[in-house]
C-alpha cells in the first residue's frame, strides 16, 4: 500500500492511496475490513460484507481497466450508511458489458456494484473519475 490516512470525523474514515497493482485489491479489503471493525454501533455481518464487495469490485476495476499509476479509497459512516469512494485518473465512465460465462473475462462487477448499493454515482473530469457508492449500514 502506497500511503494510509485512518482518521476520525462521523464514524473512523478510512482513506488510502494505492499503487495500480493486484495487491491493492487485498490491501483495499484489509482497510475496509479495520474501518468496518472499528464502527460503533457495529455493521452488521451482511451489510459489512456488501461494503467488502463493493470496495473488491471498483478496486479490482481501476486495477483492470483505468488509466494512470494510482487510485484512491476512502470510506465514511454515517448513522445510516456507509460511503464509498473510489477514484482514479482515468476519466472513461465505467462500461457495462455481457457478463462471461464461459471465458472468466468478467463482466459481472459494475452490474454487482449497481445491485448492492443503495446510489452510486459517477463523477467524470479531465484527470478522471470518481465512483460514489451508498450501501445502508
Amino acid at each position: 500500500m502506497r500511503t494510509q490516512h485512518v482518521g476520525l470525523d462521523d464514524g473512523p474514515p478510512g482513506t488510502a492511496v494505492f499503487e495500480k497493482e493486484p495487491q491493492a485489491v487485498t490491501d483495499a479489503r484489509d482497510l475496509t475490513r479495520g474501518f468496518l471493525a472499528g464502527l460503533s454501533p457495529a455493521v452488521g455481518d451482511q451489510a459489512a460484507a456488501s461494503v467488502e464487495l463493493v470496495v473488491s469490485e471498483l478496486i479490482t476495476n481501476v486495477v483492470r481497466h483505468a488509466r494512470g499509476a494510482l487510485c484512491s479509497l476512502r470510506l465514511q459512516a454515517r448513522a445510516d450508511a456507509i460511503t464509498v469512494t473510489v477514484s482514479d485518473a482515468d476519466p472513461r465512465a465505467p462500461q457495462e458489458r455481457t457478463p462471461d460465462l464461459a471465458g472468466g473475462t468478467g463482466g459481472f462487477g459494475w452490474p454487482m456494484v449497481r445491485n448492492l448499493a443503495d446510489a452510486v454515482s459517477v463523477t467524470l473530469g479531465a484527470t478522471g473519475k470518481t465512483i460514489r457508492a451508498e450501501l445502508a449500514r
